[in-house]
């Protein structure tokens, strides 16, 4: 994608943006994580006074626990239990938003809802180390955990120790429960419900940094031929004809961090048919029926099309930032998560 057309894709975005600072989904609602991810897009355009009413968004709507509600319509809450992943992503964004524009000032002004959104999510931990999906509104946790949210999460923990460190109010408890988590996302899958039809369960790990190496590429081989259709992008479930493009231009993130350029270029043309004229992108393609599938251009697709542009051209300092997610990987077991030798320490 030349610079012009990634602008065109941003300012897409932008065009559905409401007047609160919101930006819903086709059907009108608003979710905290892809939100965030498109005022990224936004701001990898330099698109810097709706990236601002987004993230004065997120500090208006943000509750007083340091979450979000599930759904907001017209910034009214509809569904009210509080999303782990949801919360954690406001430190991904927060730290792209410091390495795109290097202003300190935003940055302080958003770590209180940063350390509060994290702070849930750490709440939400198990003794074994994954975290559940949510919180109820009347304030039980979940009692399952999802893989890919974990994955994610695991990003938005590793983004938040940095800013804590960057504005020198350190977390380690933050960064005692990514590493735990991390140990889990690599070696129990027995922890998450079973949702592997799911592409997203099966590069996410990758993708967030809790994997990476020889067992990412094992991971992706793995996989690979169920998920990817040659010339179209890649599948959201492994069982239907469907084939995505926020989830192709996340595999081409989790391939470029992994240093696999060339697939990573590869699979990006080929979602490219998805595009409109007008720089938004159709959510997904039905190849059996040959229909856009739903039919609906989203902006968390354009958002995720144009981190993959950026990842791979460069074109901002924060290019690396999912690359850099795995950069901090330890193998943290403890006696809690029934590994052998994390019992003989215990």
């Amino acid at each position: 994608m030349e610079w012009e057309q990634v602008v065109r894709t941003a300012r897409s975005i932008a065009a559905v943006q409401e007047a609160d600072g919101g930006v819903p989904w086709p059907e009108g609602h608003v979710d905290a994580w892809n939100h965030v991810e498109c005022l990224m897009a936004m701001s990898v355009a330099g698109l810097t006074g709706p990236v601002r009413r987004g993230y004065d968004w997120l500090a208006r709507t943000q509750r007083d626990d340091g979450s979000w509600p599930m759904k907001l319509v017209g910034g009214q809450a509809v569904e009210q239990g509080g999303e782990s992943n949801h919360a954690a992503y406001i430190a991904v964004g927060v730290w792209h938003e410091l390495l795109v524009t290097g202003d300190e000032d935003f940055t302080r002004g958003m770590w209180p809802s940063v350390r509060a959104a994290l702070d849930f999510v750490v709440g939400l931990q198990t003794t074994r180390g994954e975290i559940v999906w949510e919180r109820a509104a009347d304030g039980r946790p979940a009692g399952y955990a999802l893989l890919t949210g974990c994955a994610s999460i695991h990003q938005g923990l590793r983004c938040g120790v940095l800013l804590g460190e960057h504005l020198g109010d350190p977390q380690p408890d933050w960064e005692l429960a990514a590493d735990q988590l991390g140990h889990v996302l690599s070696a129990h899958p027995e922890a998450f419900a079973d949702k592997s039809r799911f592409s997203m369960d099966w590069y996410y790990p990758i993708l967030g940094g809790a994997v990476r190496g020889p067992a990412a590429e094992a991971r992706l081989a793995e996989e690979w031929d169920t998920f990817v259709e040659p010339g179209l992008g890649i599948r959201c479930v492994s069982d239907q004809p469907w084939v995505t493009g926020a989830e192709t231009c996340e595999l081409v993130l989790a391939l470029d961090a992994l240093g696999d350029r060339e697939r990573a270029a590869g699979l990006f043309a080929d979602m490219q048919h998805l595009r409109h004229e007008d720089g938004s992108y159709w959510t997904g393609w039905q190849f059996v029926n040959e229909k856009w599938f739903p039919h609906e251009r989203s902006a968390y697709t354009a958002a995720a099309v144009v981190l993959a542009a950026d990842a791979l051209a460069g074109y901002t300092p924060a290019s690396g930032i999912f690359r850099d997610a795995g950069a901090y990987v330890t193998d943290r077991p403890t006696a809690a998560c029934g590994c052998s030798h994390a019992r003989s320490r215990g």
